[in-house]
């Protein structure tokens, strides 16, 4: 070969880093985007503690890159972070792909210049193919841990192959130990990259072995038994031995906090030490390489460290609160999100125990800093559901007993038969049987939520709209772009909505990229099986694998494509064999090193290319603010000092972010009503967090400790009759003499309770008028007493803390509910919520609704926030890509605009309402979010205001696209059709509206006219009905 192959390798591998770098930096978000990022970037930026099992290196790692600049630029410093970490990972894919090309290549000879060509031709089209990639391209522009998780993959397998390629030279084994020293710190970041261990495994078993089905069996059994000491020992087993010195030395010898935790690591760097020592002395070559690994995963895993030490710093974000062995551990084991059956275990139907309903769960320690003891809460305690043993089964896929979990179990498996189980009860059980579970398996853990996210990145994408349904045939699933195909499976695809078709996410790649890359894993498991059953296992480990062990229910509440990643990246790699392969065959009759040529150019325009035009308008996030501006209008919706509870993440994380890194309205204290369950939560609350003052709170802390008060029965007593007072409640649940204690379950253990459902606040007029909680022309308005009823036989420790916050803090600091939180958090006390934005304050007098919506909308406020303090992410301004989630968001502001314009309407003031209605065209423009139901309101509302003109145009939009939907919904046949039924039935319900405003109430706007012909045409439509 007379060409440099080594230097072109690098060369043209860091030309596509440059291209991936471009890509990447070119689209990524400006700031902090939905879900997870806020969190993450604010732990980065801060060094702050996040949800488990945390992220210590991906936090040191990002600090360092947001030391050079302000906390206004540190969201866009942690997004270049994913997108560096993204392209690097490029760069590994690609060399990794020219070591796996040159071992196929030797089979047949030596490297030729025309060999050469074609490896180098085929390692940039899947490399690029894995750029471009749906999933992949998503994680690299936003600032979460995938991207970096990516790249220690990629390190990880380039380590792999690197070994391979000098395992018969002298000091080879410090490979292995790079991998494993990489492997400790990617435990930093996410768990992910241990699911490579497997396929390192085999690599090394079959480097002196014959592939066989003995010998696979073994690499197997070895595979599992490393990624198990690895995932279930080091991880977590040390730290729990760790724990036990700590208990040990504590309680036992007296000795001050942390001593004995010290001692174990003091002891652990003893004893690897001296066995290294031993080892390498007396030639054990073995294991020196076992313990040297074990050292270096266990230096890399150090970073956690990191955790404890800032947790001990009481940062404003404290998750789990992990600042000893203890609560470290429980934060490791990820304990505040369960677990769901693995092997064995429950069903969803599965009774507990007869006889034995609860067992003891592991020892709950709480840090007694008083007394210098660890004080364990939850002693001879049977808290833990034990599940009778008869009805529960082996590898039990429906397991949750959430009624929307159970209802998607049996939509999922096609109906549950069942089968009949006497349980120790004496009642008998209908279990699903293995085959249903099996179904289920098949259908949604792997179907659903594994093979459709792969046919996105290598067939084509429906849409970015969220499926969550079995018979959903509209929104996200995957397609070719060959109408035949998909026809089978989705329906006639002959007339295809707008809605669909020119949704951004709308990508069709032909089936190219599937099909390259199934040549390719043909050709790999022909020409070198071995390779190919090392790169099988971590596309197996990395993909079904994931779901096979983590059991997930449906619905998820995002799709989860982003976790498969590593499966995608092997695909990848198939793709480039699949190009080399098709030069092999090729070149057989054609002039080879044209051939390499004509192929790598082909392929790149098929695959790659191809794929670049179709991802790039919905993975462009360049210009957009959303998640930054919409957590600022979360806060701008309430009054100074005020507490603002929330729920879900995305009304949570993005408002952490903007407090935490851009100091934005530090003064307003957000409460997360999913985590003010747990005690360290209510503790953290409880401390002045940047300019806000803690929660105010009345109970002890130890009526709050973990495993008490969790859960708070209501028991009526005849006595407490009318309305109580909170104040009375809380003292009443205060309160540890035998009068508040009622006995639960068989051993009548005494647990507080609340006498009555039926309570009340009373109202300091004078108060509320001076503080500015009412003005003073609503005064005469002023209840009181707020009087509510909770319907519930029982209520959760968040619900009592937020009992507990209205009795101690009577009326000093506004209280508010994010709009977002849902009905199940407002505890029964919607009738006294005012709308100010995007939450709800509580006040001391009877909401007033005209429009049968919750709260009475405050149109001082309302105006003020609307229209000038509110910020609108860059959808006013530019025209972006706006994804499902960012959407979704939007409805909450056009109906609160609809609101605003109606109460306005309402009150005789026609200009405001006019001005309303515009800034909402204006702020969140068709262009970017499409109309839908939302703004049919908005229409009305220019009708009733004699804006016909406006209005006309918003009715011509809805009916542009809802007589397309419709048409296309008719065009089904069979299943199909019925499959689109609620589809249809919203669209009609739609288009029948429409006309009732056009032709009834709103005759003269003039549409009616336009639109006769239309009519007709709709008419005709309407007149269709699907069965059910």
């Amino acid at each position: 070969m007379t060409m440099d192959f080594k230097r072109l390798n690098n060369i043209i591998g860091w030309a596509v880093w440059m291209i991936a770098t471009f890509v990447y930096v070119s689209t990524i978000e400006s700031t902090a985007s939905f879900w997870d990022c806020g969190e993450f970037i604010a732990t980065a930026y801060n060094l702050e503690i996040g949800h488990p099992p945390g992220a210590p290196l991906f936090m040191l790692i990002g600090r360092f890159f947001t030391m050079f600049g302000s906390g206004e630029v540190a969201g866009y410093s942690i997004n270049i972070l994913s997108a560096l970490s993204s392209s690097f990972t490029i760069l590994f894919l690609f060399w990794s792909i020219t070591m796996i090309i040159q071992k196929l290549a030797k089979k047949t000879g030596e490297i030729t210049e025309s060999k050469a060509i074609a490896i180098l031709g085929a390692a940039v089209v899947g490399s690029l193919a894995y750029t471009f990639s749906d999933s992949f391209w998503f994680s690299a522009v936003e600032g979460e841990v995938y991207a970096m998780s990516s790249l220690f993959t990629a390190l990880v397998f380039w380590g792999i192959l690197k070994w391979d390629s000098v395992a018969h030279e002298k000091h080879s084994t410090r490979w292995i130990v790079f991998i494993a020293y990489l492997m400790g710190l990617s435990i930093g970041v996410h768990l992910l990259n241990l699911l490579a261990i497997p396929a390192m495994v085999f690599l090394y078993y079959f480097k002196t072995r014959e592939l066989n089905f003995k010998n696979f069996m073994i690499a197997g059994g070895f595979s599992v038994l490393v990624l198990g000491v690895v995932q279930f020992g080091i991880i977590p087993g040390t730290v729990s031995l760790g724990a036990a010195f700590e208990l040990l030395f504590v309680n036992s010898f007296g000795m001050g906090f942390h001593s004995g935790l010290l001692f174990f690591i003091f002891l652990t760097m003893l004893v690897l030490g001296g066995g290294l020592y031993f080892t390498q002395k007396n030639g054990k070559v073995v294991w020196n390489t076992i313990l040297l690994c074990t050292t270096v995963i266990l230096i890399g895993y150090s970073t956690y460290a990191v955790i404890m030490v800032r947790s001990a710093a009481n940062p404003p974000m404290d998750e789990n609160n992990p600042e000893n062995a203890f609560s470290l551990l429980a934060y490791l084991n990820r304990e505040q999100y369960g677990a769901a059956p693995f092997l064995k275990g429950q069903y969803y139907n599965t009774p507990l125990e007869a006889s034995d309903p609860y067992k003891e769960g592991n020892p709950v320690y709480f840090q007694d800093k008083v007394n210098g003891k660890y004080v364990q809460t939850n002693v001879g305690e049977k808290n833990k559901p034990n599940h009778d043993k008869k009805t529960s089964g082996f590898l039990p896929r429906m397991w949750s007993n959430q009624a929307h979990h159970i209802a998607d179990y049996k939509a999922w498996a096609g109906g549950i038969k069942g089968k009949n189980k006497r349980a120790s009860n004496g009642e008998t059980i209908t279990v699903p049987t293995f085959g249903e579970n099996m179904s289920f398996l098949i259908n949604y853990q792997w179907g659903h939520l594994y093979w459709r996210y792969f046919m996105w990145n290598f067939a084509g994408r429906q849409s970015d709209v969220q499926n969550s349904r079995p018979q959903d045939i509209t929104n996200g699933n995957w397609i070719s772009g060959i109408a035949p195909l998909d026809a089978a499976r989705l329906g006639n695809q002959d007339k295809l909505p707008l809605s669909m078709t020119n949704n951004p996410g709308h990508n069709k790649y032909y089936l190219l990229p599937l099909l390259l890359g199934m040549i390719g894993l043909v050709y790999q498991l022909y020409k070198d099986p071995k390779d190919w059953l090392v790169l099988g296992l971590l596309f197996f480990f990395t993909g079904m694998m994931i779901n096979f062990y983590t059991n997930p229910p449906s619905p998820q509440p995002r799709e989860r494509d982003y976790a498969y990643v590593g499966s995608f990246y092997v695909f990848a790699i198939w793709i480039a064999v699949g190009v080399y392969a098709l030069y092999d065959l090729i070149s057989e009759k054609m002039p080879k090193t044209m051939t390499a040529v004509a192929v790598s150019i082909g392929c790149l325009f098929a695959v790659p290319v191809v794929m670049a035009n179709q991802n790039w308008d919905d993975h462009d996030r360049n210009g957009v603010y959303t998640a930054s501006d919409f957590a600022k209008n979360y806060l701008n919706s309430c009054a100074p000092n005020a507490i603002l509870f929330t729920n879900g993440d995305n009304d949570t994380f993005p408002l952490w972010y903007v407090q935490d890194v851009l100091r934005y309205r530090t003064d307003v204290r957000v409460v997360n009503l999913s985590l003010l369950n747990t005690d360290w939560y209510i503790e953290q609350m409880r401390r002045k967090a940047w300019i806000a003052d803690g929660i105010p709170q009345r109970l002890p802390e130890s009526k709050l400790r973990q495993g008490t008060n969790d859960y708070v029965p209501i028991y009526e007593r005849p006595e407490v009759t009318g309305f109580r007072d909170v104040d009375e409640i809380i003292a009443f649940v205060a309160d540890d003499t035998p009068k508040s204690k009622v006995g639960v379950g068989q051993g009548r253990k005494q647990v507080d309770y609340i006498p009555s459902k039926n309570f009340k606040i009373t109202v300091d007029k004078a108060k509320v008028l001076a503080n500015g909680t009412v003005t003073q022309d609503r005064a005469d308005r002023i209840v009181d007493n707020v009087e509510w009823t909770v319907n519930k036989s029982y209520i959760m420790k968040n619900d009592l803390i937020i009992l507990d916050i209205l009795a101690a803090n009577d009326w000093e600091r506004p209280v508010y509910f994010a709009i977002t939180t849902g009905a199940s958090s407002y505890l029964g006390l919607t009738d006294y919520f005012q709308l100010e934005g995007l939450a709800y304050r509580l006040v001391p007098y009877k909401a007033q609704t005209f429009d049968g919506q919750t709260g009475e909308v405050n149109t001082d406020i309302m105006y003020k926030n609307l229209m000038t303090e509110f910020k609108w992410g860059g959808m006013k301004d530019d025209d972006i890509y706006m994804n499902e989630n960012n959407r979704r968001m939007c409805m909450n502001f056009r109906n609160n605009f609809s609101r605003l314009s109606g109460e306005y309407i309402r009150l005789g003031e026609k200009e405001k309402a006019i001005e309303v209605l515009d800034e909402c065209l204006v702020a969140i423009p068709e262009r970017n979010v499409p109309y839908n139901y939302f703004v049919l309101s908005i229409a009305e509302n220019y009708y009733k205001l004699g804006e016909y003109e406006k209005g006309n145009k918003i009715i011509g939009s809805l009916v542009d696209r809802y007589e397309n939907d419709l048409k296309y919904y008719i065009s089904l046949k069979g299943d199909a059709k019925k499959s689109v039924k609620a589809d249809y039935d919203r669209s009609k319900y739609i288009l029948q509206q429409i006309i009732m405003m056009t032709n009834e109430r709103y005759k003269e706007a003039g549409m009616e006219e336009g639109m006769k012909d239309r009519v007709t045409s709709i008419n005709s439509l309407l007149m269709n009905e699907i069965p059910n």
